[in-house]
């Protein structure tokens, strides 16, 4: 790599003008009714099908956004090839000029997160990610390992501190006797490692996942890390609007980027867009994407940029 992650995501945010990265979570129901496939397919052609919906997915927003999350889960399923197929859709994203956030929340300990590192963030990678995610509630030594490797690769971890789903708060948010809530205390961690790896940006190679469905502490979790960059998943299907999402920047637009999945990758299937149909789905897909971008130039601090 060129630049330390944290730069190189800067620099992609900036080129692009938008923060919204696209998810690329192949739910297998609605690639199966665009394709006119059935529901019970063999592994081999579920990941063919996943494969094919994911590059036209690439092919439809590449000039539009900086990056594109992939979610390991949608391709796991389908045994090893499907895992082929997920290291295809990353060369077909690094090959369209976009970062690959890989979202597979590993987290283990010693050894074994050393080698789901590699796995992701070392030189040899079979699956490369610019950035990965990681579940630290193992404890700090859980993340360790990622972190150091993405550093000395100049790739990026993003560390769940405060997840979006609806009962992430019943054991993030317990709290201490001083009142600090447990993401909190992650959040700490966070900001230290991001700190301490801060390129030319400001922002360094660690930085956090925070939920869009939360505002209230996503605004808290901002101006706590104030070096870390924060991925914000929850925007479009899990209820999350434009607004939503506007405490997760700082004065200039940057710091955060944004995820939309399904409100953009079944667009066909939903009003205003529906109209394009599965025939020209991509075009559906590239217009959702317009959509969400203008929502984020109009809502939130991301407009700047």
């Amino acid at each position: 790599m060129s630049a330390p992650f944290g730069d190189r995501l800067a620099e992609a945010v900036r080129r692009c003008r938008t923060p919204l990265v696209v998810g690329l979570d192949p739910h297998w129901e609605g690639v199966a009714k665009l394709f006119d496939l059935s529901r019970t397919p063999s592994p081999a052609d579920a990941a063919e099908a996943v494969h094919k919906f994911c590059t036209g997915v690439i092919d439809a927003v590449r000039e539009l956004v900086p990056g594109v999350k992939v979610q390991v889960a949608f391709f796991e399923r389908w045994g090893p090839p499907g895992m082929e197929a997920l290291a295809r859709v990353i060369a077909h994203a690094h090959r369209a000029g976009l970062l690959v956030l890989v979202d597979a929340k590993r987290g283990d300990i010693g050894s074994t997160a050393t080698a789901y590192a590699q796995a992701y963030l070392g030189p040899e990678a079979p699956w490369p990610a610019d950035a990965l995610t990681v579940n630290p509630y193992l404890g700090p030594d859980t993340f360790a390992p990622f972190v150091q490797l993405a550093q000395a690769q100049d790739r990026g971890v993003f560390v769940l501190v405060k997840t979006s789903n609806p009962e992430s708060h019943t054991w993030q948010d317990l709290t201490d006797r001083e009142g600090t809530a447990v993401f909190e205390h992650i959040a700490q961690q966070v900001e230290q490692l991001a700190q301490s790896s801060a390129g030319q940006s400001g922002y360094g190679s660690v930085g956090a996942v925070v939920g869009a469905t939360y505002p209230e502490q996503l605004a808290r979790l901002r101006s706590q890390m104030p070096h870390a960059w924060l991925l914000v998943p929850g925007l479009g299907a899990q209820g999350a609007t434009a607004a939503d999402v506007a405490g997760a920047f700082d004065s200039q637009g940057l710091g955060a980027v944004v995820n939309c999945a399904r409100a953009i990758l079944f667009a066909w299937q939903r009003e205003p867009f529906s109209h394009w149909g599965a025939r020209r789905w991509q075009r559906a897909t590239e217009q959702a994407t317009r959509f969400w971008i203008e929502q984020l130039r109009q809502r939130t601090p991301g407009g700047k940029l």
